[in-house]
């Protein structure tokens, strides 16, 4: 059953009278009187405000690219319209016009609805609940957000549907070579087997395969930056460490700028299920975890911008810093948190970008699991994550081979997923073993060469699917020689990034070579790669950007 079937009554709570005249207190103008049939706001619409009902009622619909519409509800007095986007002030994924009556309704904008979220803790869980179980309904339902159109296996179709399911934007996809609506689209648009797929918002505008910077700003998932704002900080990542930062800064009244070139999360937010997170009994999936941040950030007016790319620090320009972005412009911030947490680590292995996202990956979704359903996988890896990815995919396939260049997982691997991965039947270890080799055709990959390294012996399997959960490098790169690193390009901080000038006792824990630089998460170097140790530091590094603030001229 869906999320609107059994959490009704949460998605569309009525507030007291009591409860209105402090929501009131919150708007952000005058109730409005809306006649019979009035839009009052359109799918697609920039920074639409919640409206709170007093007389009447106002009826919501979702629409998708292709026009389809599905009624969401009828909000009446004491109810409010809205999903997650009010909070942030993003494009707007559904449609109100007022009911047969008219209706009076005074509005809340993002700020103003941010501030009766804060202000009132129990008006402000209700609307909060509502307005997540809203967006969730969304993600159920094909008559909302984007289309995408084209070979459901195609790379640039899974790097997009990834993109859209990572960030938490509802999407549905239509194959040409299985839907005859799709081919009946392609044929009318004369779209060129290079040009899929297509991104269909739900405006009606159409983009041929898409950048993921071009879908997020088509999309109005991007906000507009402006080189004017000075940020108290601004935070490079949106990884565990990085939304850490966030909800303890912007909660603690500091202005907050989130960037990431990807998606929230980072690589915990491609993790299957977290099991070892504290508070967590049962698990949590790693993209769950993210989307609450995310949303915890934003309730505390953390502007967050995803999918951004910074390309560098001006650090010989700070403070201010500026930090210059992927299309060219500049952004301004009193403090940086370095964030940028860890690379996929590419193993040496002929051919294998020709094949990096037709046939090999380096997460396991939703999304490839349902492409390799039924069929034979091979995952690379002796780790926690290689671990979760073998506990997630194992039910979807035939057979899975787990291959280790070690002895076993022992040495490297949390117990309890240990044990779960001897008790799956389908799962076959090949130990002290590598890939050698891998082929295929311009469809993806087809085959997988192992190679026994006490032997030196070679088998192939004949497999479309290649997981590789190998570890990872630092994402230091974009840094420039802004801040020391160390020998393998981690991030140094506190007493070891002193420089002889100026000692140890100058440089906060957790600041970089560069005052008023800081770095938390996988990048630093000495830090812990958990996703506690990381919230840990991004909650910590707080205290230490106040001080610096508070020191600066």
């Amino acid at each position: 059953m869906s999320v609107i079937e059994t959490r009704r009554q949460q998605m569309f709570p009525t507030l007291a009278p009591a409860q209105m005249a402090v929501a009131r207190r919150f708007a952000s103008a005058e109730p409005r009187r809306f006649a019979p049939g009035e839009a009052v706001y359109q799918v697609g619409d920039r920074n639409p405000p919640a409206w709170f009902v007093q007389d009447g009622s106002i009826e919501t619909v979702r629409r998708n690219g292709l026009g389809r519409e599905g009624t969401i509800a009828a909000v009446g007095p004491g109810q409010f319209t809205g999903e997650l986007n009010q909070i942030g002030g993003r494009a707007s994924l559904a449609a109100a016009t007022a009911g047969p009556d008219g209706c009076v309704a005074f509005p809340c904008d993002a700020a103003h609805l941010r501030a009766l979220l804060i202000g009132s803790a129990d008006i402000g869980e209700t609307v909060m609940r509502a307005l997540i179980l809203r967006r969730v309904s969304l993600l159920e339902e094909a008559e909302s957000g984007s289309v995408l159109v084209g070979r459901s296996s195609a790379p640039d179709l899974v790097r997009l549907q990834g993109f859209l399911a990572r960030n938490g934007y509802p999407c549905f996809v239509l194959d040409p070579e299985r839907d005859a609506e799709a081919r009946d689209l392609v044929e009318r648009s004369a779209v060129a087997e290079g040009d899929l797929p297509l991104l269909i918002c739900p405006d009606g505008t159409t983009l041929r395969c898409p950048s993921n910077a071009e879908a997020g700003i088509a999309l109005g998932m991007t906000p507009v930056l402006s080189p004017d704002t000075l940020y108290d900080v601004a935070v490079v990542g949106a990884g565990p460490a990085g939304l850490a930062t966030a909800v303890y800064a912007a909660s603690e009244g500091l202005s907050v700028l989130v960037l990431d070139s990807r998606a929230i999360g980072g690589q915990a937010g491609a993790s299957a299920r977290i099991e070892n997170y504290l508070g967590f009994p049962t698990g949590i999936s790693g993209q769950a975890l993210a989307g609450r941040a995310f949303n915890q950030a934003q309730k505390f007016g953390a502007e967050l911008a995803i999918p951004v790319e910074v390309a560098d620090i001006g650090c010989d320009d700070g403070p201010p810093f500026l930090l210059h972005h992927g299309d060219g412009g500049v952004l301004r911030a009193r403090t940086v948190v370095i964030a940028s947490g860890a690379l996929y680590r590419r193993p040496d292995i002929p051919a294998l970008a020709a094949f990096e996202g037709a046939g090999v990956s380096y997460w396991a979704s939703p999304i490839e699991a349902k492409l390799c359903a039924g069929q034979e996988v091979v995952l690379v890896g002796g780790g926690n994550s290689a671990g979760q990815a073998v506990v997630f995919l194992a039910p979807y396939v035939k057979r899975l081979h787990l291959v280790v260049r070690g002895a076993g997982l022992e040495a490297s691997m949390s117990r309890y997923l240990i044990d779960r991965i001897a008790a799956l039947p389908n799962v076959e270890m090949h130990t002290h073993t590598e890939i050698a080799d891998l082929d295929g055709d311009r469809e993806g990959l087809s085959g997988v060469t192992l190679r026994q390294r006490q032997t030196g012996a070679t088998g192939r399997l004949a497999v479309g699917h290649l997981f590789l959960f190998i570890g990872a490098q630092p994402n230091t790169r974009w840094l420039r020689d802004c801040v020391a690193l160390d020998g393998k390009g981690f991030v140094l901080t506190g007493a070891a990034a002193a420089g002889p000038t100026d000692g140890a006792a100058t440089r906060h824990p957790l600041e970089t070579s560069r005052a008023g630089v800081f770095a938390v998460g996988d990048v630093r170097a000495g830090s812990t790669k958990r996703v506690a140790a990381a919230v840990g530091e991004g909650a910590a590094v707080v205290a230490q950007i106040h001080d610096a603030l508070s020191r600066a001229p």
